[in-house]
């Protein structure tokens, strides 16, 4: 999708630490933005003219790097506009740092035709600021029975297929979805769910949820059907990749299927990083997750294989909903959190404050890693380089402030970090050369 038409400016940013995973650069220098381009780039801080007209940002201490991108979130248009519209979302989205977004199928209808990817687009390009990308769903209305239009949608400018929600039960269909992937290239999101062993399971099975006298939702249930689908590539070789890794068995098959060369990968997200089962104590419904809360040990398995490379991409898997959904009690209540406003610092507060990956390795998790899952390192994204999209984020590595859902520009506020102190915060951030943070 292009950014927004509203005109940008010929912006300095002077004096950071320029991070570009995608060529290796990190150093201090000036990135000078014009024509919604990156004109030019010196690691000689001073030497680019801040000249009249231009609007020259201070960087000092600042990182300055590729602009954000998140490819799993779920902006609820069309069907769900009391949880999140396009507009909320991608509010949310740059109050956060992300200069990109990959929305899910799972809408009312469902995004399983080229006219509702248009739609997307459309009603993206109405709201301006971030950049919005669709993901397309596999199979007719998700319902696993027969293929959609993969390459119709495609061809409209969907860039990824999955049936987000819900696993691919079928073996045969799984097989013919990831076929169909290959021949349009385009990459398989698979939500990893087998549903005979989670049927009722509304948390992780384990000691806490016999506590609380909950269904339980084993890991194996994820672990089976990513083993699966490993197998059935194998003669296909389409891209694949696993949404919200939650088991440290996952990323065990992930990590051997890597080192294979298996065009696999998989995600991570904030919650599953940094939060553990014993979060559903007391039955707080912004602890339940889809896939759920796991003990520590699936956490610190999930920590170790994102600093290996067994997972290189991560996603909020941002997911809204209305406060009087999550008021339900447990077992009613939807499953997910929101997370695009407070997953930077939550990232940094897991990776970086840990000691696990250092910030360059993070930037790439955020921007190369995801534009490539996605193809949109054709489009120069996810890079910063002269002459390429004037997408970047600004953060603040040393900013410490307070998650407050209330102050939220999403229309949600189903947050189970409220009132955490965190670390680190994206202070501007810029599309095509337009500032929207």
């Amino acid at each position: 999708m292009a950014a927004t038409a509203l005109d940008s400016r010929t912006t300095l940013l002077r004096g950071g630490r320029v991070i570009d995973p995608a060529s290796g650069l990190d150093a201090t220098g000036d990135v000078l933005l014009a024509g919604g381009r990156v004109q030019s780039i010196s690691t000689m801080p001073g030497t680019i003219a801040a000249g009249a007209g231009i609007e020259v940002l201070e960087c000092e201490g600042l990182i300055v790097c590729p602009g954000l991108i998140d490819p799993h979130v779920h902006l609820r248009e069309p069907g769900g506009e009391h949880k999140e519209t396009i507009a909320t979302g991608v509010a949310a989205a740059a109050a956060g740092g992300f200069t990109t977004v990959c929305c899910m199928p799972n809408t009312s209808p469902c995004l399983d035709n080229a006219a509702l990817v248009a739609f997307v687009h459309q009603r993206a390009a109405v709201a301006g600021r971030t950049r919005v990308f669709v993901a397309g769903a596999a199979t007719e209305g998700r319902k696993g029975e027969r293929l959609a239009p993969m390459a119709s949608m495609a061809a409209e400018g969907a860039v990824a297929f999955t049936d987000d929600g819900d696993g691919i039960e079928s073996a045969s269909m799984m097989q013919k979805v990831l076929a169909t992937c290959a021949s349009v290239g385009k990459v398989f999101m698979q939500h990893a769910q087998e549903r005979t062993l989670s049927a009722g399971g509304v948390m992780h099975a384990g000691a806490v949820s016999a506590r609380l006298g909950l269904g339980g939702w084993p890991s194996v249930a994820e672990e089976l059907m990513v083993e699966r689908d490993v197998r059935l590539n194998r003669g296909i070789r389409a891209r694949y990749h696993v949404q919200h890794v939650s088991s440290g068995g996952t990323v065990d098959i992930l990590r051997r299927a890597r080192a294979m060369g298996e065009p696999v990968s998989g995600e991570a997200s904030p919650h599953h990083l940094l939060l553990t089962d014993e979060a559903c104590d007391g039955f707080d419904t912004n602890a339940k997750m889809n896939p759920p809360l796991r003990p520590r040990a699936d956490v610190d398995a999930l920590l170790a294989g994102v600093a290996d490379g067994s997972i290189d991409v991560l996603a909020t898997d941002h997911a809204p909903h209305s406060a009087d959904e999550k008021a339900l009690d447990f077992s009613s209540a939807p499953f997910g959190i929101i997370g695009l406003e407070s997953a930077l610092a939550l990232y940094v507060k897991a990776l970086v404050a840990s000691g696990a990956i250092d910030w360059p390795r993070l930037v790439a998790l955020l921007t190369i890693n995801p534009a490539r899952l996605l193809g949109l390192d054709s489009i120069g994204l996810g890079a910063l380089g002269e002459g390429g999209p004037a997408d970047l984020t600004v953060i603040d590595p040393a900013l410490e402030w307070t998650i407050r859902a209330a102050a939220f520009r999403s229309k949600s506020r189903n947050c189970p970090f409220e009132g955490v102190a965190v670390r680190g915060k994206a202070t501007a951030a810029f599309v095509a050369g337009r500032r929207v943070l």
